[in-house]
């Protein structure tokens, strides 16, 4: 402290600026852009990369599932008629996890296409629409469930008042574990046992401390903005979305900002043979921007 008070403000805002500069610089190659794999979609969303390093993401409107495959660098069709799938996450055994909003559903994906519907009920009553899911190393499953009205919602009559956030462990038990005005984005990271969460409308995102199986510590206030989607990076820096890709660190404090030419970024996740590809989805296209560090596992 007495170092620091001997450099007076001005040295220590220069301080600050120099430390913020050599992490991001640890972190981004000089001169890479994101650069655009495809645009022939109506809305992506919910990317996540499979034990290989392949992402899969959703096109909603089309009620597809696509996969990016990172060795050839195109992009091919997973699945048709996915409930309208919205977020994904590969559980520990590698199946994919939906949250397929059409009739209020999460679905279990294996590889060759083989469908389960796990739920669509909390206590006898219709989710509203999960959006966003993260599953852990127990089986479980957290996920967020807002409400976005879908104009291809057929007879929808809004069961549950509230917009929460759930847990599912792996003998299929739903608890209700907090309530947002509208939760979206959602990871977690089972090396710093901790868990986000975005209340996009709120403008805020969360963290949770992870204490054991579905049990969470009361959330703190990470940052002021909320996010459709988000990940991490190996050392903790929390990456959000809308306009473009918003790096946060540890401490909460904005350290970059990816800018992306278009209307909105949905969702993003790390992938690629190293798990060092930054995967972008954002309104009808998805982008790759490499990386000079990894995302967690």
């Amino acid at each position: 402290m007495k170092n620091i008070c001997k450099i007076g403000m001005i040295g220590l805002v220069l301080a600050l600026v120099n430390c913020q500069s050599v992490n991001t610089s640890k972190m981004f190659y000089e001169g890479v852009k994101p650069k655009m794999i495809s645009d022939k979609f109506s809305f992506t969303e919910g990317p996540s990369a499979d034990q290989e390093g392949n992402v899969y993401f959703t096109d909603q409107p089309n009620d597809k599932i696509y996969y990016w495959d990172w060795k050839t660098n195109q992009v091919i069709e997973f699945l048709d008629k996915t409930g309208r799938a919205n977020g994904t996450h590969f559980d520990k055994d590698g199946f994919l996890i939906t949250c397929s909003d059409d009739n209020g559903e999460m679905w279990k994906i294996s590889k060759d296409k083989k469908v389960e519907v796990l739920f669509s009920n909390f206590e006898g009553k219709r989710l509203n629409g999960p959006n966003d899911v993260w599953n852990d190393i127990f089986g479980g499953m957290y996920f967020t469930d807002p409400l976005y009205e879908r104009d291809y919602w057929t007879n929808f009559k809004q069961e549950i008042p509230n917009k929460s956030l759930y847990y599912r462990n792996k003998e299929g038990k739903i608890s209700k574990l907090d309530t947002f005005t509208q939760p979206n984005g959602i990871v977690g990271s089972e090396t710093l046992k901790e868990l986000y969460v975005s209340d996009i409308d709120a403008g805020k995102t969360y963290v949770y401390d992870i204490l054991d199986e579905g049990k969470l510590s009361e959330k703190k206030l990470f940052c002021e903005m909320g996010s459709d989607g988000m990940t991490l990076d190996k050392h903790g820096n929390l990456y959000l979305t809308g306009d473009g890709v918003h790096v946060f660190n540890r401490e909460g404090k904005k350290i970059y900002h990816i800018s992306i030419p278009e209307k909105w970024t949905s969702n993003v996740t790390f992938g690629g043979e190293n798990n060092d590809v930054l995967f972008i989805t954002a309104s009808k296209s998805v982008y790759t921007f490499p990386m000079r560090v990894r995302g967690i596992k």
